[in-house]
């Protein structure tokens, strides 16, 4: 009997794993479409002719929580439907994508905070891949030069907010930088891709370096808010406002970061950005108290020795830990990017923890296919526990990534 060479046989159970997986696609995809479908029709209902008010979650009582334009989701909604228009190809969708899109337009010159990138980039970079419109570009073009407003060659980071008190006012945050500002550098490369000027992708790459150096531990685990000395640069503090402590690791930062360096080295091919995403994956999916179903606790660190906050933390008012659905939905669309850069085992692992992932949320358990509300499709997220805000809600982010994943895992079961 002839013998099969090890790298041979490998290669073949690579491919047999990957096309049962593939095979498995619309086991999920298209139940998670079309659960989404009658959801967001009511929301378009609710919020007929009102271009104003961004839906965001739900209140206790079942309201809907908008938020309004200048406020950091507004692209979600948008984006949403465009994912939606990219699955079904059906023109209703577009149709409410382009006007939700279009109530957007004067955020290009929003440079109160740095989440322009998710308000702008989300809606308008979504629509550009279906629309053709010349006013698309210099809208991103004028968002982009807004958001580089806030970076500072000294510091060498786009400051997230202005400036303000720490979470229980023990210091002041004087130029203070967030995680999460790692996901508005994508709208900084688009726009030095079409006008010719590196200095948006020069600034993307000081920030990520900085991110690099700065919010990150031995371990690849995250800081959420680093403050720095705006006249010298110096790093004051690093601290968290929406996690367990300031040393612990706040999940969703977390796959803040696995996305963020994952699009950062898809711009650069520099190789220092795909090892630190890999790095910030291997911390996220082999975490030990990364529970069964692969949708992590809001905080990885929550009630594990050593780690103590500095606020009121009452684990008696919950049944259990909240999970974060949005943190799983954002890492699950990073993971299946990141596969894509790298071959063999590597690139298995990264797509298997996804799917993983993906599989879990939609199941019954984090998937509101039987309308437990009547306008969001993933149900269990946190926002901000430690200020009581948001916990175990829907969130418009969550449901944003979550169908972007989806696509994502389509387009790569097609290669």
């Amino acid at each position: 009997m002839t013998r099969i060479k090890k790298p041979i046989f490998f290669c073949m159970l690579l491919l047999v794993s990957w096309s049962i997986a593939f095979g498995q696609k619309t086991d999920f995809v298209t139940k998670s479409f079309e659960a989404a479908a009658p959801l967001y029709q009511n929301l378009l209902a609710k919020t007929k002719g009102n271009f104003t008010d961004y839906p965001h979650s739900l209140y206790e009582n079942g309201d809907i929580k908008y938020l309004q334009i200048d406020e950091w989701t507004g692209g979600f909604w948008p984006g949403s439907l465009w994912y939606m228009y990219e699955f079904t190809q059906d023109e209703k969708w577009k149709a409410a994508a382009l006007a939700w899109t279009n109530s957007l337009e004067s955020n290009q010159y929003n440079t109160a905070h740095h989440d322009i990138g998710f308000m702008m980039y989300c809606s308008y970079g979504n629509a550009l891949r279906f629309v053709k419109d010349e006013k698309y570009p210099k809208i991103l073009l004028q968002s982009a030069k807004s958001l580089c407003q806030r970076y500072s060659p000294v510091v060498g980071s786009i400051q997230s907010w202005n400036k303000r008190k720490s979470k229980g006012d023990i210091n002041t945050w004087e130029y203070p930088v967030i995680m999460d500002n790692m996901m508005n550098l994508e709208l900084l490369f688009y726009a030095s891709k079409i006008s010719g000027d590196t200095i948006y992708k020069h600034i993307a790459i000081k920030h990520a370096e900085q991110t690099m150096k700065n919010h990150l531990r031995k371990d690849y685990s995250s800081y959420h808010v680093v403050n720095y000395d705006p006249k010298t640069g110096k790093v004051l503090h690093k601290q968290t406002l929406q996690g367990f402590s300031d040393e612990s690791t706040w999940a969703r930062g977390q796959a803040w970061g696995i996305y963020g360096f994952t699009t950062v080295y898809r711009e650069t091919k520099d190789a220092r950005f795909l090892k630190t995403a890999m790095k910030m994956a291997d911390y996220f999916i082999n975490h030990p108290n990364l529970p069964a179903d692969k949708i992590p606790y809001w905080d990885f660190n929550v009630g594990q020795p050593g780690f103590k906050p500095d606020w009121d933390y009452q684990p008696a008012k919950f049944k259990e830990t909240p999970r974060d659905a949005s943190a799983a939905a954002i890492a699950s669309a990073g993971l299946l990017e990141l596969s894509t850069f790298l071959k063999g085992k590597e690139k298995q692992k990264y797509f298997n923890a996804a799917v993983a992932m993906l599989k879990s949320l939609s199941s019954k358990q984090y998937l509101n296919v039987d309308q437990q509300n009547p306008y969001f499709l993933l149900k269990h997220s946190t926002g901000n526990l430690p200020s009581g805000r948001e916990i175990d809600v829907p969130l418009i982010y969550a449901d944003y990534y979550f169908l972007e994943a989806l696509l994502r895992y389509q387009k790569i079961a097609k290669l």
